[in-house]
């Protein structure tokens, strides 16, 4: 083992020419002189230096994509949308558990509220105590003597004059969202259609008793609620119904659910109408959605 040893050092030691000679004439053209540990060093640096380009060539260019097993473009395409879709699925998830918590809170009588991120534990209500103030005081004193000569009763006047019977009326916003398609008697549109989130609460305008409570081929779930002054709104392309017929319910109170029930319907929102003595208006004019 040692003599082998010593022969290994033996030769490391030793000098080595490498010389290049043409091949035709047999002419030398150059040497390079060279000892054994000379010869590991530079054979170590062409290692490394090929290492060094394997890994650049992987890292930086397409070529890393014909390694087996790599994933190519449509693969992470796949892994991008899939995480899209897990997001997608836990948003659905919370709403679903929303509705859940609003419809049970609806059965049992109770009025809805709002199920963000707010707890009971993490909200403390302080009694809030009213007190007059001398502004508050003038003002009243102001409001009453401007209405002591007004004979008109409230929600009350010509039933000749549609407009002006609708402006004394306040009616409550029946969802909040944006309009999407407006008021057009002109192509059979009678009403307008309001956008807002999924599975949110829909509530009365007006007090009133629910007259109608069903569901139609081209429009789903409607309920129709008859109201004072011969005033009637119409709710149409619900996902639930939360009154049935018979029903008196008051202003602000839920009666159904936003869905995209029916045939005519093209995505969830609510179709809303305001008729008075027979007669469709635009809700815009006395509704703020």
């Amino acid at each position: 083992m040692q003599k082998s040893e010593r022969k290994l050092s033996d030769r490391l030691r030793d000098k080595y020419r490498l010389i290049i000679y043409n091949d035709n004439t047999f002419e030398e053209i150059g040497f390079v002189r060279l000892k054994g540990f000379n010869l590991l060093w530079i054979i170590g640096a062409l290692g490394f230096l090929l290492i060094s380009l394997t890994f650049i060539l992987i890292a930086y260019t397409s070529i890393r994509e014909l390694i087996p097993g790599y994933p190519d473009n449509t693969i992470k395409r796949e892994m991008v949308m899939n995480a899209l879709k897990l997001d997608s699925l836990e948003h659905e998830l919370e709403i679903r558990d929303r509705y859940l918590a609003v419809a049970n809170d609806i059965l049992k009588g109770n009025n809805p509220v709002s199920y963000g991120e707010m707890t009971k534990d993490s909200v403390k209500i302080k009694e809030i105590i009213f007190t007059k103030s001398p502004k508050d005081s003038l003002l009243r004193k102001k409001v009453e003597e401007e209405e002591r000569f007004n004979l008109t009763p409230p929600n009350q006047a010509s039933n000749n004059n549609t407009t002006q019977t609708l402006a004394q009326v306040h009616f409550f916003s029946p969802l909040r969202g944006i309009i999407s398609n407006g008021f057009n008697p002109n192509i059979n549109h009678l009403g307008v259609d309001v956008v807002s989130e999924p599975n949110a609460v829909i509530k009365a305008a007006l007090d009133g008793t629910v007259i109608m409570a069903t569901w139609t081929l081209e429009t789903g779930y409607v309920i129709q609620i008859q109201h004072d002054n011969n005033i009637i709104t119409v709710y149409k392309h619900n996902a639930e119904l939360l009154k049935q017929s018979g029903n008196r319910v008051v202003a602000g109170e839920p009666i159904a659910i936003v869905g995209n029930s029916g045939e005519i319907s093209t995505g969830p929102h609510l179709h809303f109408e305001l008729w008075n003595n027979g007669h469709p208006v635009n809700p815009v004019d006395y509704i703020v959605f």
